[in-house]
């Protein structure tokens, strides 16, 4: 496929999707499914991974937050040359990194190995990530990237209510080593259809003035359009984070489900996220992605503020509450990346996504802290303050709104000003 090909790729008419940009969502939502897995699987591996490699809790979470770590300052240092490249090549270097970062982490025996594992791992996944957000936004036009990004975000659910119970069960049979080697299969399977059927996605690189890698990232950097974007990012994470590390020990001691109980609630709650997620996105780009973004704003802040305010209530109860907060979570998340999506000219997408990758896991970061700072466990168990957590969510919610807002203004004017043949070049289309 030629260059200028792939720059109208994103102007096939119809709403629907040609066979092959069936096959690019599948692929990479299964990719999806692999990096998110690997990110999520370590933490409930603990209580095996700790005593089966003689370290302290300190050194665990060392081990977690190392991946996290080594992510963020991945995605700033590739930002410079995220557009060099054809996106293929670049994000099957990336993942092969990251398979082969999995594969040692599969392979580790002491803490040093196993630490050194995550740092690698962390270091390819923080821009493959990205190098995936940038080949949706060259290949598909912003009327398709709702349903797109809905697709792609079920890769949290799925990873939820199929990736972990998996992955326990192997973990309980044959060492909390084997799912690691599980993600590996997948890896290559993924690698290999993304390397046999996806066509070179270079386009951008005709567009590309003549600079340096430094120059390219601090024009990026200091771009005020693409700056509101970056602020709305890291306002957004932190607030998805803010409750996230501490919702499994309200359940338990605050609402009083039993472990064995907790389960069948992330079945659930995942179930109505898979299913949701496509749902959500066909209504972004019917509907207006901005509408359903305050659509999600309202529904998070409903019921985030009766959700952490919760005492001893039945089972159910605490599903169906959960299950709305999710469906708030991913309206905001799949309209928000739909529609951010369009603010980075073409030259500019694969530096624009690996900052804002990087942005989301320092911010995810920076969300635990905060979080640790706020809640107290007393000795028999219960947090203390996790409402106020609730509190602060609301008003980060509240500031990703109004931000939001000036990102949907700067995209409907560039809309309006573009030129018809320029609609790909902006990535905005009416």
């Amino acid at each position: 496929m030629s260059q200028s090909s792939n720059l109208h790729a994103a102007e096939s008419g119809g709403t629907g999707f040609s066979a092959y940009q069936k096959f690019v969502v599948g692929v990479l939502a299964f990719l999806q499914f692999t990096i998110v897995l690997d990110f999520m699987l370590l933490a409930p591996l603990g209580a095996i991974v700790i005593p089966a490699l003689k370290i302290t809790p300190a050194q665990f979470g060392d081990v977690v937050s190392a991946y996290a770590f080594s992510a963020g300052v991945s995605g700033i240092l590739s930002a410079g040359f995220a557009d060099r490249f054809d996106r293929k090549k670049l994000l099957l270097f990336f993942y092969t990194g990251f398979m082969v970062g999995t594969l040692c982490c599969a392979l580790a025996h002491t803490y040093l190995t196993l630490l050194l594992a995550r740092m690698v791992t962390g270091m390819f996944a923080g821009v493959v990530g990205a190098a995936s957000m940038a080949i949706v936004t060259d290949l598909f036009p912003l009327s398709m990237r709702g349903r797109v990004m809905g697709f792609i975000q079920t890769a949290f659910a799925a990873s939820t209510v199929f990736g972990l119970p998996i992955s326990l069960v192997l973990s309980s049979r044959w060492g909390w080593n084997a799912p690691f080697f599980m993600i590996v299969v997948v890896c290559a399977l993924v690698g290999g259809s993304i390397l046999g059927r996806l066509r070179p996605v270079n386009a951008h690189l005709a567009l590309h003035p003549d600079r340096s890698p430094v120059h390219h990232l601090r024009q990026v950097l200091t771009t005020r359009t693409y700056l509101v974007g970056f602020v709305t990012t890291a306002m957004l994470t932190l607030g998805g984070f803010l409750l996230m590390p501490y919702s499994t020990l309200f359940v338990v001691n605050n609402v009083g489900i039993s472990v064995d109980q907790l389960s069948f609630v992330y079945l659930v709650t995942g179930t109505v996220s898979a299913i949701m997620g496509p749902l959500i996105g066909r209504a972004s780009d019917t509907f207006g992605k901005f509408r359903v973004f305050a659509f999600g704003c309202a529904m998070t802040i409903a019921m985030v503020l009766i959700y952490t305010r919760l005492s001893h209530v039945a089972l159910w109860t605490l599903i169906t509450i959960s299950a709305l907060l999710q469906i708030g979570i991913f309206s905001r998340m799949i309209s928000s990346q739909a529609l951010m999506s369009a603010l980075p000219k073409p030259a500019d997408r694969g530096a624009y996504m690996s900052i804002s990758s990087s942005l989301q896991q320092v911010s995810g970061g920076f969300a635990a802290m905060i979080g640790g700072l706020i809640v107290k466990q007393l000795d028999d168990g219960q947090l203390l303050h996790f409402d106020v957590l609730g509190d602060v969510l609301v008003c980060t919610t509240l500031m990703s709104f109004v931000l939001m807002y000036f990102v949907n203004r700067r995209v409907n004017g560039a809309v309006l000003v573009a030129p018809q043949g320029l609609k790909s070049e902006t990535g905005q289309e009416s």
